[in-house]
């Protein structure tokens, strides 16, 4: 049998699964092999990608080579940069707390600019769709079960909103208490995040099915292509 680099990778892939496999018995000493192997590549090639993509054109190249308006640009990152490796020493760490606060910033500015870009503006433009009869009759829909369509999405979004608010007002003994209507579209909406939530569990569910599928499936066809001639 010779060994060439297909068999090779395949044997090892053949003896990662298993290792990873083997937590069905136990928490192996295999098994915390492999996840660390898995951590540390992954570790690497985030590290190799940062360096290729972000940092050797963005910070390196500009410093060495660039222009005067470059070199200027990136000593701001680099400043910042630096100042953020001193959080981990303790007598420095106020000094990386800019570099922190640019951070967490723009990554509020980022979270909030793609909620709205890629949610909230979504979710308004496809439930004012789900009104748009003519549409429905196009795809053969009755104006009927289009209108309960969109019906039903108003109200998952405006109860779900709703099960969020917490506000209520205070009565007559000092307790506060929501309105009933409040606390009817708050129940509605607990029942939309909860089939939601039995959605995404059940996708979670069914893509590990069937990564487990394939990996059997790897398993197999690996050990019969070397038992088989």
């Amino acid at each position: 049998m010779s060994f060439s680099p297909e068999l090779i990778s395949g044997l090892i892939a053949f003896l990662l699964t298993l290792f990873v496999l083997s937590y069905l018995i136990g928490d192996q000493i295999l098994f915390r092999a492999t996840i660390n192997i898995f951590v540390g590549a992954s570790a690497g090639y985030v590290a190799t990608v940062a360096w290729h993509q972000v940092l050797a054109p963005n910070l390196v190249r500009p410093l060495l080579s660039g222009t005067s308006a470059e070199k200027m640009l990136a000593i701001i990152p680099l400043t910042l940069s630096l100042l953020l490796l001193a959080k981990a020493i303790p007598p420095l760490s106020k000094l990386g707390t800019p570099s922190v606060a640019f951070m967490v910033g723009t990554g509020a500015a980022v979270a909030i600019g793609g909620a709205v870009t890629g949610t909230i503006f979504p979710q308004v433009t496809a439930t004012i769709n789900l009104f748009d009869m003519a549409a429905a009759n196009e795809r053969g829909i009755s104006s009927s079960v289009q209108f309960l369509e969109g019906g039903l999405m108003i109200l998952g979004t405006i109860s779900t909103l709703v099960y969020f608010q917490f506000t209520a007002k205070r009565g007559t003994d000092g307790t506060y208490r929501r309105n009933l209507f409040t606390k009817i579209l708050s129940l509605i909406g607990g029942i939309f995040i909860a089939i939601t939530f039995g959605v995404l569990l059940a996708g979670v569910y069914s893509a590990a099915l069937t990564a487990l599928i394939e990996r059997l499936d790897f398993l197999i066809s690996f050990a019969g292509s070397l038992w088989l001639p």
